[in-house]
């Protein structure tokens, strides 16, 4: 009796270690893992142990507009923060929209003084496009800091393109602040050809080129994209803590009429109607959210463009009611398409009379509209540019800095 005693103690005593054991083990089954903390992304602005040492002692040229932020300090102006610093800002030089951003798309901007802070303000838009050699003479070092929106016809890039071109022409170092590209997750659009190079596309890629401006920098330098294959003195500061898979949202409208995430991830599909008739909403607090034009065949959404300072002083259709389509609950994955382009042409029924002359210039090549005018459908017309996107996607490899 004994035995059978001591037998079914055992028997208990084992069951209820095992029983404890199986608990524990669900237990930490069940445990949560730690939240993982997403780093913070950081333009390189808001690395000054990055860049300051680079530029103690020596005169700058500071080449920047409103965008020029650290956003970890609540958005302080670059030009502000290294004054802060002792940093000799010896002047500004301001690309289209001027050094604070309120000019018209296409506004004249004049050399001026910077109430703010007192610097010369030298213009790079209009008939002088590329720093001379006299304005470089007090400048040691040029910095280099906008946000761009990763397309081809926006004129940023080739403001930085002439600042490259000057530097490498008069021997002078330029640090270029890298920032994300919004539009930087995909490439798409006809490459550019040649003979439509202009202000608005000056290189030799796509509409969507999935660049931030530090690693186009670095493909223009290295494949020779400057006159006469000069190489600038480049420095990239690159950003910290950003991919370009990840969604950026931008501190700061980047000009005028892009004020919010929206606008930007539709601008490469809306760009294009700047070069026919019909009306992105330049106008409305909405820009690039919407389009149409003066005739109720357009679609059934109104809007009516009237003069706004410091957005679109003189929008086209000013104070006429237009009719289209309103884009505003657009998904921030969108990405660029010839659908609303293609909606308009047949709707207007006005065969090449749609386009301007602006528009070749804008799609950096004539293939489009002769696709379009062909009757061709957004399948085709994009099949046609797929040769073009693979060759300059295995050049764009080389010169990543994120992946």
């Amino acid at each position: 009796m004994k035995q059978l005693k001591l037998i079914l103690l055992l028997t208990f005593l084992v069951g209820s270690l095992a029983y404890c054991k199986n608990q524990t083990n669900e237990k930490e089954k069940i445990q949560p893992e730690p939240a993982k903390v997403k780093a913070v992304i950081l333009p390189a602005a808001d690395q000054p142990e990055a860049y300051l040492a680079l530029l103690k002692g020596k005169r700058i040229g500071l080449v920047a507009n409103q965008t020029s932020v650290l956003t970890q300090k609540d958005n302080q102006h670059l030009a502000d923060f290294l004054l802060s610093q002792d940093i000799k800002v010896q002047k500004i030089f301001a690309p289209e929209h001027g050094f604070r951003g309120k000019a018209d798309a296409g506004e004249h901007i004049k050399n001026d003084i910077d109430e703010e802070t007192g610097i010369p303000v030298i213009s790079l838009y209009g008939n002088n496009k590329k720093p001379s050699p006299e304005v470089l003479n007090d400048v040691d070092i040029l910095v280099f800091d906008f946000q761009d929106v990763g397309l081809r016809f926006y004129t940023y890039i080739s403001t930085m393109h002439y600042v490259m071109e000057a530097c490498a022409e008069q021997n002078k170092p330029l640090i270029i602040m890298d920032r994300p590209n919004p539009n930087g997750d995909y490439i798409d659009g006809p490459v550019l050809d040649p003979k439509f190079k202009s202000f608005v596309g000056m290189h030799p890629i796509p509409v969507v080129h999935g660049l931030t401006m530090g690693e186009l920098a670095q493909m223009i330098n290295g494949e020779g994209w400057l006159k006469g294959g000069l190489k600038a003195d480049i420095k990239v500061v690159p950003v910290a803590n950003w991919e370009h898979s990840m969604h950026y949202s931008l501190p700061i409208k980047p000009s005028p009429n892009l004020p919010n995430d929206v606008s930007i991830r539709l601008y490469p599909s809306l760009c294009f109607f700047e070069g026919t008739d019909i009306s992105v909403g330049r106008g409305t607090y909405f820009p690039f959210q919407v389009y149409g034009a003066p005739d109720p065949k357009y679609g059934n959404f109104t809007f009516t463009p009237t003069s706004i300072d410091g957005m679109s002083k003189h929008p086209p259709h000013e104070d006429k009611k237009c009719y289209g389509t309103d884009l505003r609950d657009t998904a921030l994955s969108h990405q660029f398409t010839l659908k609303y382009l293609l909606e308009m042409y047949q709707k207007s029924g006005l065969k090449a009379k749609f386009f301007n002359n602006f528009f070749d210039k804008l799609a950096g090549t004539d293939k489009l509209k002769e696709d379009i005018l062909a009757g061709k459908s957004e399948e085709e017309i994009k099949a046609s540019w797929q040769s073009g996107l693979e060759a300059y996607k295995a050049k764009r490899e080389k010169y990543l800095l994120y992946k």
